[in-house]
């Protein structure tokens, strides 16, 4: 069986990205082959397009960190049936029409989610859902401070506070505060050195919550923003696009630096800590809150924030557009939507499909 996939080739950003006819694999007794009806477009996946993406395979490689589909056929002892819908997060290999996974990592998805809206809340929601239950335990009246408040993490972010009975101030562009207002977030511009100085306006005492999703410089400003008993969580390596290459060396010293803080806060006894936060997929506690996000969203308490979708010959479009800062939420592919066979995908970033 052939399916056509979107493969990178090399780190030369969405230039690198092509579409390929590939063979499916075989499933095996505890595998399932699911046709892919979304796949979710990441920050991550740029920074792989650039090779600058911890642990991403060699070129060339399909990326796609998380799917949502339909079971096509099931091993004798996967447990599945053909037309179960589920969820997975695949960390790579998602931008394709069919692909075969094992069905221990796979999540029912409610019937009343669009696969779309469903593939937003994987890794997205779960990364959201811990960073506020787990990590942080964001409290009524706190404040929280969200980087990124527009983001595909940051919009769930902003939400899930607000819906914590937090207050929320959302660091986002100008033309996407309107957004961070609607979810129930006080916009600040992100532009500028004087941003720190700015939400001290708004918050003259600190703030309870940084969820930082940058790293690199301005991990320090996070942590001076903090109030006794503040809690910073980083969460990504955004900064890692200003470099050439993935270096290991930064984000071990922002690592240390954490360390650092967190020492003198004990001794100093103000109760600050900082923490880095990495999603670990395949244990209970993913399956549990990747449950609990999707129940909410079809309970129609949490809004996915899907903003654009594109089938999956204009994925190198979805690339630019999100590389370029001008996706609010979440984009995302859809493999059943296209038509053709492989050959090279859209370049253009000028014809794109929002939504």
């Amino acid at each position: 069986m052939k399916t056509r996939a979107a493969v990178l080739t090399g780190p030369d950003g969405p230039a690198g990205l092509v579409l390929q006819e590939r063979d499916v694999p075989q499933i095996g007794r505890r595998d399932v082959r699911i046709a892919v009806e979304a796949a979710g477009v990441m920050f991550a996946e740029v920074q792989m397009a650039l090779g600058r993406y911890p642990g991403q395979p060699r070129y060339p490689f399909v990326p796609g960190y998380d799917l949502v589909g339909t079971v096509t056929d099931a091993g004798a002892a996967s447990g599945l049936r053909p037309g179960q819908r589920v969820a997975a997060m695949t960390r790579t290999g998602a931008w394709a029409e069919h692909v075969v996974l094992p069905a221990a990592g796979l999540v029912a998805v409610p019937d009343e989610l669009d696969s779309a809206d469903a593939v937003a809340l994987v890794t997205n929601g779960v990364t959201a859902h811990q960073l506020v239950h787990r990590s942080a335990v964001v409290r009524p009246g706190e404040t929280v401070l969200v980087l990124g408040a527009s983001g595909g993490v940051g919009t769930l972010l902003t939400q899930l506070s607000v819906a914590a009975g937090a207050r929320v101030l959302g660091a986002a562009s100008p033309a996407k505060h309107d957004r961070v207002r609607t979810l129930g977030g006080e916009p600040i511009d992100y532009h500028g050195d004087d941003l720190p100085a700015r939400i001290r306006a708004l918050a003259p005492d600190g703030v309870d919550v940084v969820f930082d999703p940058i790293g690199g410089a301005g991990l320090g400003d996070s942590w001076a923003l903090l109030r006794p008993g503040g809690r910073l969580v980083w969460y990504g390596s955004q900064s890692t696009l200003n470099n050439t290459g993935f270096r290991f060396a930064p984000a071990l010293t922002a690592l240390r630096k954490i360390a650092g803080w967190n020492l003198r806060s004990l001794i100093r006894r103000d109760g600050r800590r900082g923490s880095l936060y990495y999603i670990r997929t395949g244990t209970p506690a993913f399956r549990a809150d990747l449950a609990t996000v999707f129940a909410e969203a079809a309970a129609g308490r949490l809004d996915s924030a899907v903003s654009a979708r594109y089938p999956l010959e204009r994925a190198k479009e979805a690339l630019v557009a999100l590389a370029e800062g001008r996706i609010t939420g979440k984009a995302v592919l859809l493999p059943a939507a296209g038509s053709g066979a492989g050959g090279a995908l859209g370049a253009g970033a000028e014809d794109l499909q929002g939504v």
